[in-house]
C-alpha cells in the first residue's frame, strides 16, 4: 500500500503538471498565430485599398488633363478657321470691289469707243472671270490645305497626350504594385520572424519544465526506491 500511495504521487506530482504545461503551450501558440494572421490579413487590407486610391487618383488626374489639351486644341483649331474665313472673305471682297470698278471702267471706256471696245470689254469679261475663277480656286485650296493641317495637328497632338498618359498610368501602377509587393515581403519576414521566435520560446520553456518536473520524478522515483528498500 505504501509503494502504490508513493506510485499515485509521483503520477500526480510528474504527469499532471508536464500535462497541464503542455495543454497552455499549445493554447498560447494557437492564441499567438491567429492574432499573427489578422495583424497580417489587416495590414493586406489596407495596403490593398491604398493602391485602389492611389490608381483612381492617377486615373482621374490623367483624364482630367487629356480633357483641357483636347479643349484648348479644339478653340485653336476654330480661332484658326475663323481666322481663314475672315481673310477668304477680305479676298473676295477685294476682288468684287475690283471688278466692280473694272466693269466701271469698261462701261465709261465702252460709252467713249463703242466699236474699239466691244472687243475690249470681251477680251477682259474673260480675263475677270478667269481670274476670278483662279482666285476662287485658289481661296478654296488654300483653306482645304489648312484644314486638312489643322487636323493632322490636332491628330498628333491628341496620340501623343494619349501615349504620355498611358506610359504615366502605367508607371505609377508598376510603382505601386512595387510597393506593394515589398510591403507584402516585409510583412511576411515580419511574422515569420515572430513565429521562429515565439517557437523557440515555447520549446525553451517545455525543456525548462521537463527538465524540472524530470529531476523531481528522478527524486522521488529514488525516494520511493530508499523507502522500499528500508521497508524490506
Amino acid at each position: 500500500m505504501v509503494f502504490a500511495q508513493e506510485s499515485m504521487q509521483v503520477v500526480v506530482v510528474v504527469v499532471v503538471p508536464v500535462v497541464v504545461v503542455v495543454v497552455v503551450v499549445v493554447v498560447v501558440v494557437v492564441v499567438v498565430v491567429v492574432v499573427i494572421v489578422v495583424v497580417e490579413v489587416v495590414v493586406v487590407v489596407r495596403v490593398v485599398v491604398v493602391v485602389v486610391v492611389v490608381v483612381v487618383v492617377v486615373v482621374v488626374v490623367v483624364v482630367f488633363v487629356v480633357v483641357v489639351i483636347v479643349a484648348v486644341v479644339v478653340v485653336v483649331v476654330v480661332v484658326l478657321v475663323v481666322v481663314v474665313e475672315v481673310a477668304i472673305v477680305a479676298v473676295v471682297a477685294v476682288v468684287v470691289v475690283v471688278v466692280v470698278v473694272v466693269v466701271v471702267v469698261v462701261v465709261v471706256f465702252v460709252v467713249v469707243i463703242v466699236v474699239v471696245e466691244v472687243v475690249v470689254v470681251a477680251v477682259v469679261v474673260v480675263v475677270l472671270v478667269v481670274v476670278v475663277v483662279v482666285v476662287v480656286v485658289v481661296v478654296v485650296v488654300v483653306e482645304v490645305v489648312v484644314v486638312v493641317v489643322v487636323v493632322v495637328v490636332v491628330v498628333v497632338v491628341v496620340v501623343v497626350v494619349v501615349e504620355v498618359a498611358v506610359v504615366a498610368v502605367v508607371a505609377v501602377v508598376v510603382v505601386v504594385v512595387v510597393v506593394f509587393v515589398v510591403i507584402v515581403v516585409v510583412v511576411i519576414v515580419v511574422v515569420v520572424v515572430v513565429v521562429v521566435v515565439v517557437v523557440v520560446v515555447v520549446v525553451v520553456v517545455v525543456v525548462v519544465v521537463v527538465v524540472v518536473k524530470a529531476r523531481e520524478a528522478a527524486a522521488a522515483i529514488f525516494h520511493v526506491f530508499q523507502h522500499t528498500i528500508t521497508s524490506f
